[in-house]
């Protein structure tokens, strides 16, 4: 009886946002059932994150700190999870020519962001360097670690953010349809997303549209990128003068390598277990897409300044361009 007083006075926005979690929870599980599979596979994270933003728009934002909250775990769990559909040794084959332009891009995009955004647009100091952070690591991860090492402002973090998550949700859209118009392998579009989508979660909602191969070369380059991190929060310490600030390294990376390892050598007679686990994961990265874009707020929209976007939409385009231009000649 407590239960149901307490769903009656949620507002509508709050029992929307229980429903369609519900729904596309049911939905992705579903799709295991052969017969049902047709039917579904509608559900793709690039109509997940479509539905998120959607009810962001409309409702605003339900339950902000769990959404948070799950969102990032959903997202670490699922990632793990992906290490049991990887061999290592094929792995690292696929990715190693990758890693090299990786580290080049990284120290590229750094340069040219804090040139572009805080020299030539006039754009805040700290918000410039996390945005080139964010643009030239992994997103909204990179940001958050960077952010208490400089001492950025609320205000400058959530301009950060919410740059960095547009253009991620645009890219999710738009990067599978130009890979096919250019008709990019699946090797070379791996290694494109991995290189220019910001996030980890769009890399993989976008590579996993593209096929099998594509994910498994992006998901091994973007983690490889992700550990950046820490060299960057310790060079950020030292450039930023902070002491004794936290730096949050992302551990998840290690259980991801953990789990390719498991499956390359414990579990080379259970394939259909390794593959399931991959595939289950899969569904939780598709759902993680929700929480994702019902994360974004008006509020932080209206607080993007027009220099900050812009320097955020031409660094991204910089990055984009270069690497598929790299890349493909």
């Amino acid at each position: 009886m407590q239960l149901l007083n307490k769903l009656f006075k949620q507002s509508r926005g709050e029992k929307v946002y229980i429903l369609t979690i519900t729904l596309l929870t049911l939905l992705l599980l579903l799709d295991y059932i052969p017969l049902l599979h047709p039917y579904l596979q509608y559900i793709s994270p690039a109509f997940v994150l479509f539905l998120g933003l959607s009810y962001a728009f409309i409702f605003g934002q339900a339950y902000p700190k769990f959404n948070t909250k799950v969102s990032k775990r959903l997202l670490q769990y699922a990632i793990i999870g992906l290490g049991f559909g990887m061999n290592l040794h094929s792995a690292l084959a696929s990715g190693s020519e990758g890693m090299t332009f990786t580290i080049v891009s990284v120290f590229a995009t750094l340069i040219v962001g804090m040139l572009l955004g805080y020299k030539f647009l006039g754009v805040q100091k700290n918000t410039a360097y996390l945005i080139s952070s964010g643009t030239a690591i992994c997103g909204g991860s990179a940001i958050a670690a960077i952010a208490p090492v400089i001492k950025a402002k609320d205000e400058e973090i959530s301009v950060a953010l919410a740059s960095v998550f547009i253009l991620n949700a645009v890219a999710l859209f738009i990067f599978p349809s130009i890979g096919h118009y250019l008709q990019m392998s699946q090797q070379e579009f791996g290694t494109w997303t991995a290189i220019a989508i910001h996030d980890t979660s769009s890399v993989v909602g976008a590579s996993s549209a593209y096929g099998e191969e594509a994910l498994e070369i992006a998901t091994m380059i973007k983690l490889t990128r992700a550990l950046w991190i820490i060299p960057l929060a310790l060079l950020s310490s030292v450039l930023f003068k902070s002491e004794g600030k936290k730096i949050s390294i992302p551990y998840f990376i290690l259980y991801f390598v953990c789990a390719m390892l498991i499956n390359t050598y414990l579990l080379q007679d259970f394939p259909k277990l390794g593959a399931f686990i991959s595939d289950l994961a899969r569904r939780a990265m598709t759902l993680t897409m929700f929480f994702i874009g019902a994360s974004l707020s008006l509020k932080a929209l209206k607080c993007i300044g027009y220099k900050s976007f812009l320097m955020a939409i031409l660094l991204w385009l910089f990055i984009s361009s270069i690497s598929l231009i790299v890349i493909l000649f």
